[in-house]
């Protein structure tokens, strides 16, 4: 399982790539393994304002349908529309494949690094 060390970790396993003054969000390998093959996914609206732990989009997958929650405070400025015809890329890449773009970001006191997140992981096996 791949846990790069550019990124940051949220606890319900989504991950964010900061670039500048905003963020991209996607779920990790972990998440996408333990899904199985996406089939669906549905996306939330540009510029819908997201608090931590908000559901801002849900996957389905052969096994269940999954909440995707926000590991931070922002705006979405941006959906990753290719994952409309094409989820499967998530099983794919799950760290290419970004769901949002957040802006005017906030709580982002709750991230962790990509060590912090293999630690965590150990705990919840």
């Amino acid at each position: 399982m791949k846990v790069p060390n550019d990124l940051l970790y949220y606890k319900s396993h989504e991950w964010v790539k900061m670039e500048g003054d905003t963020a991209l969000v996607g779920i990790t390998d972990y998440a996408q393994n333990e899904l199985g093959d996406l089939v669906y996914i549905n996306l939330p609206n540009v510029g819908d304002e997201l608090s931590r732990d908000d559901a801002f989009a849900d996957v389905e997958s052969v096994k269940a349908v999954s909440d995707v929650l926000s590991p931070l405070a922002g705006r979405v400025s941006e959906v990753n529309e290719e994952l409309i015809d094409a989820p499967e890329l998530i099983n794919k890449n799950a760290y290419t494949a970004w769901i949002i773009r957040l802006k005017d970001l906030g709580d982002m006191d709750e991230l962790m690094s990509a060590q912090e997140y293999e630690e965590f992981l150990k705990k919840e096996a």
